[in-house]
């Protein structure tokens, strides 16, 4: 008999974009099997520019999360946020844009608007599994595609996983053919620290909710890697001097809880203990120009 042929190996970067607070963060994680991407209730806890690696035997994606789409405010951190998510689309080999299966809003028609054509678009409806009638998600799925031509609508659950590998495999039809660019086991190309920077950033994000000051970002001072531990000493970053107390909480107890929450997650990552220090600084107007913005990290 003769020999089954062997596909041909794809590689290529996958960017998910979409309006704050779609599922993008949820989306990456489970596609990579890993929690990777941070993921809250709060719009725009994605900052960054994240890769995700999911190495199969006929391709490598890199999938790339990115920062919500910003229509509200367009102060300097939401620009250099949206500027970045436009970025990770124009630069990507294929693009999900994700929206929510309630709806198609203004934002989601403005995010379709702004992406590159002649690149693969499929468009995720996220959550579809918690929309009864089916009759509402074929309307949102039909203002979609009047709007914007879609190679493929995929109905998905970032939960759950419902209809995810297809999305996988979608996009993997639609790569470049090439090897892969990183070690099969690789997760990301991001950094231990930086890693640790995200994980801080989410506890102040889910302890917080409301609370949380939009402008108050982490810094890691320093991150010292041994065999069986980790020393890390960070510094949450916020605007104004009455910010100071509402991280720090009733006799410092907020900021020990971020701290132990943030440490259990730490050691998860890095598989072994964890010494984890909390400072807060005070750095007015550190989100007002985006000189100052690069500084901590932006791009």
């Amino acid at each position: 008999m003769p020999d089954t042929p062997v596909a041909e190996h794809r590689c290529g970067y996958v960017a998910i974009v979409g309006r704050p607070n779609v599922g993008k963060s949820t989306l990456l994680n489970y596609l990579i099997g890993q929690k990777l991407s941070i993921t809250s209730r709060k719009a725009q806890t994605t900052r960054h520019r994240i890769v995700g690696v999911l190495s199969r035997p006929d391709a490598q994606l890199l999938f790339v999360d990115s920062p919500g789409y910003q229509t509200r405010s367009m102060g300097p951190l939401n620009r250099v946020l949206n500027r970045t998510s436009q970025q990770v689309a124009a630069d990507a080999d294929v693009v999900i844009l994700v929206c929510d299966a309630s709806g198609w809003t203004d934002a989601d028609r403005e995010m379709a608007r702004l992406l590159p054509n002649g690149l693969p678009l499929l468009l995720a409806v996220n959550k579809s599994d918690s929309v009864a009638d089916k009759s509402r998600l074929a309307r949102l799925i039909g203002q979609a595609s009047a709007e914007r031509s879609f190679d493929e609508v995929v109905p998905i659950s970032a939960r759950t996983g419902h209809q995810v590998k297809l999305l996988a495999d979608l996009c993997v039809a639609r790569l470049p053919v090439g090897p892969s660019v990183l070690e099969e086991d690789a997760l990301t190309d991001r950094s231990e620290r930086f890693l640790a920077t995200e994980l801080i950033r989410e506890k102040l994000f889910r302890l917080l909710g409301d609370e949380l000051p939009y402008e108050s970002t982490v810094v890691i001072e320093k991150y010292e890697e041994m065999p069986r531990l980790r020393r890390v000493f960070a510094t949450i970053i916020v605007a104004r001097e009455a910010h100071k107390p509402i991280i720090l909480g009733a006799g410092g107890e907020r900021i020990k809880r971020i701290a132990s929450e943030a440490r259990v997650d730490l050691e998860k990552m890095a598989g072994t203990k964890v010494y984890l220090e909390l400072f807060v600084k005070v750095r007015g107007g550190w989100a007002d120009n985006e000189t100052s913005l690069r500084a901590y990290g932006y791009e």
